[in-house]
Order: structure tokens, then C-alpha cells, then sequence
């Protein structure tokens, strides 16, 4: 590691699983990082996610793989069902047999608690910033505010998700792209799915599928389930669903399905959107990371783990850099990411990764990367 006598000045815009990640990669190389975020206090959102090689061995880098450990489950299995008759058609080996072979593990966590890890590690966010403008002229760059501060900076980083106001601010409005799908998300205790295995498992219905798999150290069980809707009118990211409506959809789904599926107390109702690859990734001393430039659907489970690889790529790239290379620096950052990122947001819109005849990404492609020794270029 290169330590310089001035060190690099970051401001992240975002704070969510991306920024938190990319802050604390940039300050393992010295950098002086601060976090904005435009709400004005954070709260338990979202649902699980699931981790793969290619993001714990980002995060064991970052140091953090043990705390994330401690609040996670490791699955034993990836299960492939049919949702009508209920036939499991591919069962792939996680576990031990997983890291054993990428060298790390498999796990799940739930959103929030991930969110905790990165946030303790992180420290002091500027919550209540929602950023309105930029201005950037030579060697100089200030991120406006809504409430009326700014912050200068070396580098700014827009990690604030599909709807960035920093790729907004770069390249104009771009419209997200609707999937025609809606996603039922659901937290179900565990006394009430005991039976319910320690496996990742997808029911597979043609148009529509259900995901369930533990988290929270295997006291709740998440589960996702997309089905077809021609409209969506509301703009809630987390809008009240019905279990009597969600069940009505799965209603050719094998009895396990269903019994998760019913299981839930209370559901979010959500639209899948993405984008199309963006050809640049920023301009200047901006860049863009994770869902601000790469928003993806999300039937990889990669969502995440893209961010989470991206921060790293980004503070090797950063490394030892001074402010008047950081433009060249950024530019070597999108090179080597957006290859990687545009293969997975197009395997995610194809909808058919481990279903046991995928025609597109392996899961070697996937959990093999390992964004701390892929090459960066010169």
C-alpha cells in the first residue's frame, strides 16, 4: 500500500450496500472518506440477500467477512424445483463443498444486518443530504446539497441506486426498464416454516417463480416471489401486497411453495425494473458504482455482490493514486468492471442461471471472480 502525504478526498453519495462498501474499501487505502445520504435515518428495509463466493471473499478483504458471518446462514444446497409438480431438476452443493472450492463461503443475510456491519465499519454518515447538483471545473469538484452545504472533493462516487441523481446529473434522465413483473417480498418467522430446509431453493413456474431461503442466523425465512402484472402505478419501492393475492398467482405452485408462501404475516409489493448497460461510467472526477450504473433483476442473486466487487476494484484502482490521476484511475475502474457487470445484468434478465440447462452464465463465471486479484489494466 502507498501512503501519500495528501490523501485522496471521496465523497460517497449514498449509503446503502454499495457506498457503505466502497467507503470502507477507500479508507483501507488511506483516503479521506466521507458518506452522504439523502434520508434522515435509516431503518430495517428490505429482504435477504444472498451472498456468493465472489462477494464474502470481496468482504473478507474489506475485513468483515467474520461479522457478516455471525449474523448469517450458510445453506447447505441450491435447489432447483419444478413449482407445478414439485421435482427437483438440479441440486448444487454449497456448504463446505462450495468454499472448498472457490475458497469462500456461501451465505445469507438479511438486508438490514449486512447494512449494521457496513455502517459500524463505516461510522459517521451525513444523513438528511440529498445531492442536487455538482460542480466540477479543472481540478476542482463540489457536490451541492438540498439543504444548502456542499462538500468538496478529489473524487465524488454515486452510489445512490436505479433512481441516481448523479447519473442523472452526468447524462441526463434515462428511463429504468420494466420487467412486466412484480415482486411479493415476505420475512416469515421460523416456528412458523420449521420444517422449511437450510437450502436456497427456486420453484421454477414458467412466468413466475418463488425463492425462499434462511437468514437472520436461521430465525426468519425470506422468500421472493415475481409473477406478471401488465401496469404498475405506484412508486412505493415497498408497497403493502395481500398473501391472498400472492397465493391466487402461485396457485399451480407444488404445497411447499404455497405453505411459504402463505406463511408470511405481511408482504412488500414491488415492480422489477433494470437499465440497459450504460457505455461510460462517469466523466471526470465522477464515477458511478452499483445500482446507479448496473441495476439489475434480480434472479442471480448478484445484485449485491456486484456493488460489493465494484468497491473493491475501485479502492485498487484509487490506490496510491494522487488527485491530479484520478481521472485516468476511474476510467481503468469502469474497464475493468463493466464487462463483468453487463454479463450479469444480461444472465439476470435471461432468468435462467442454475435452473440445470442455463445457456448463459456458469456459476464458475460467477463465484469464481475474485475482485481483489483480477488484473487491473495499466
Amino acid at each position: 500500500m502507498i501512503r501519500r502525504d495528501a490523501p485522496l478526498r471521496v465523497v460517497v453519495v449514498g449509503a446503502g450496500i454499495g457506498g457503505l462498501a466502497a467507503a470502507v474499501a477507500l479508507r483501507r487505502i488511506g483516503a479521506q472518506v466521507e458518506v452522504h445520504e439523502q434520508v434522515s435515518a435509516f431503518a430495517r428495509v428490505g429482504a435477504g440477500l444472498q451472498l456468493a463466493p465472489n462477494a464474502t471473499a470481496a468482504l473478507r478483504g474489506l475485513g468483515l467477512l467474520d461479522k457478516v458471518s455471525s449474523i448469517a446462514c450458510r445453506p447447505e444446497s441450491w435447489c432447483s424445483f419444478d413449482a407445478g409438480d414439485g421435482e427437483m431438476s438440479l441440486r448444487l452443493p454449497l456448504g463446505d463443498e462450495v468454499e472448498d472450492k472457490f475458497g469462500a463461503p456461501y451465505l445469507h443475510v438479511h438486508r438490514g444486518d449486512l447494512h449494521d456491519v457496513l455502517l459500524d465499519a463505516v461510522g459517521n454518515v451525513h444523513l438528511g443530504h440529498r445531492a442536487v447538483g455538482f460542480d466540477q471545473t479543472g481540478d476542482h469538484l463540489e457536490v451541492r446539497f438540498g439543504d444548502g452545504s456542499s462538500a468538496a472533493a478529489d473524487v465524488v462516487i454515486g452510489a445512490d441506486g436505479i433512481h441516481s441523481t448523479v447519473r442523472a446529473a452526468l447524462f441526463g434522465p434515462m428511463a429504468a426498464v420494466f420487467s412486466g413483473l412484480v415482486a411479493y417480498r415476505g420475512i416469515v418467522p421460523g416456528d412458523r416454516v420449521a420444517d422449511t430446509p437450510l437450502v436456497s431453493a427456486k420453484w421454477w413456474g414458467g412466468d413466475r417463480h418463488l425463492v425462499h431461503y434462511w437468514v437472520s442466523s436461521g430465525r426468519e425465512l425470506n422468500f421472493v416471489a415475481p409473477v406478471p402484472e401488465e401496469t404498475w402505478t405506484e412508486e412505493s419501492w415497498a408497497a403493502e401486497g395481500k398473501v391472498g393475492d400472492l397465493l391466487e398467482a402461485l396457485s399451480g405452485f407444488a404445497e411447499p411453495a404455497r405453505r411459504v408462501a402463505g406463511a408470511a404475516a405481511s408482504l412488500m409489493r414491488s415492480a422489477l425494473y433494470d437499465r440497459e448497460p450504460l457505455r461510460t461510467w462517469g466523466e471526470g472526477r465522477l464515477a458511478l458504482l452499483g445500482d446507479a450504473c448496473h441495476p439489475m433483476l434480480p434472479f442471480m442473486a448478484q445484485g449485491a455482490g456486484m456493488a460489493i466487487e465494484d468497491a473493491v476494484v475501485l479502492g485498487r484502482c484509487l490506490d496510491g493514486v494522487s488527485a491530479e490521476e484520478v481521472e485516468p484511475a476511474l476510467r481503468r475502474y469502469a474497464e475493468v468492471r463493466s464487462p463483468r457487470t453487463s454479463a450479469v445484468q444480461g444472465g439476470s434478465r435471461a432468468n435462467d442461471f442454475l435452473r440445470g440447462t442455463s445457456s448463459g452464465l456458469s456459476s464458475e463465471d460467477v463465484y469464481g471472480y475474485d475482485a481483489w486479484r483480477v488484473p487491473i489494466l495499466a
